[in-house]
């Protein structure tokens, strides 16, 4: 398992170098000379998670080298004064977007443990001259924050790359303050877990991709419940059984059974107060 966690951190280091050196190099393509990059393919602007307003006053690179499956600062319902935390928050983007929305006396919080990603994350901190951000080195089953310190944790697509699920959730329960939300875009199953092929679920290529490690929209309310919440619930946003379809054959050479279904999904959930 540890090999496994390495493998998903140096998956994302790569994406931030990536990220990092073709900014270094965009000034060549000033004038629109040269043609879409690889990442600028995968741009998830044009996935349809973020709308161009939001977006556009960002840094470049904080949206190329986003992974996400949703867009869960829209989602997420922030207000005014609020504190924020984002589980994985990978190049800021919704760090940033969450910091916009709190305003300036609120704050918002980047949880990350890849190193390629922080120093990537804090440059587009600095070139969006956004203040009320802090990043944080650390894992997402050990947040390095007080009980009850924040009013909302948020994450994007990052919950399913956890070996210790429940341990994550506690950690989110632990750190909002009574009545506080939990508000997060996930990749989830719908169906019998139990039919995935095992090629799947032991695909280190698989859960890099978000889909190995995905839970049951159920059983993720289930230990949304276990470790402390009310009101919980998965509010599917995307179909991506079509869309991820051929990759798991390529990678797996299996196939997902006909009565499951992958999908991108809004997860929320409230500490009672």
């Amino acid at each position: 398992m540890g090999d496994l966690k390495e493998e998903i951190r140096e998956r994302y280091a790569e994406r931030a170098r990536e990220v990092s050196e073709q900014g270094k190099a965009a000034s060549c393509c000033a004038s629109g000379c040269c043609g879409p990059t690889q990442v600028e393919a995968n741009d998830p602007t044009a996935r349809g998670l973020y709308e161009i307003d939001e977006t556009s006053e960002l840094p470049r690179e904080a949206v190329l080298a986003s992974l996400g499956c949703g867009n869960p600062t829209a989602l997420a319902e922030l207000h005014a004064g609020e504190v924020v935390l984002d589980l994985g928050s990978g190049s800021g983007i919704d760090v940033l977007l969450s910091a916009k929305r709190v305003g300036p006396t609120g704050k918002a919080y980047g949880l990350d443990i890849t190193d390629d990603m922080l120093a990537l994350a804090r440059e587009n901190q600095r070139k969006a001259g956004v203040e009320n951000v802090e990043f944080l080195k650390g894992e997402i089953e050990d947040v390095p924050l007080p009980d009850a310190s924040v009013d909302v944790v948020i994450s994007n697509c990052v919950i399913n790359l956890s070996l210790d699920k429940d341990k994550v959730l506690a950690e989110a329960y632990r750190v909002l303050r009574p009545g506080g939300r939990f508000a997060v875009s996930d990749m989830v199953y719908q169906g019998d877990l139990d039919a995935v092929p095992e090629e799947i679920k032991r695909s280190v290529e698989m859960w890099g991709g978000f889909i190995a490690g995905a839970l049951e929209e159920n059983d993720y309310i289930a230990r949304l419940e276990r470790a402390g919440f009310v009101d919980a619930e998965v509010v599917p946003t995307t179909d991506y059984r079509e869309k991820y379809g051929p990759d798991i054959e390529r990678a797996c050479g299996v196939s997902l059974p006909d009565d499951v279904t992958l999908v991108g999904a809004f997860v929320r959930a409230t500490k009672p107060a």
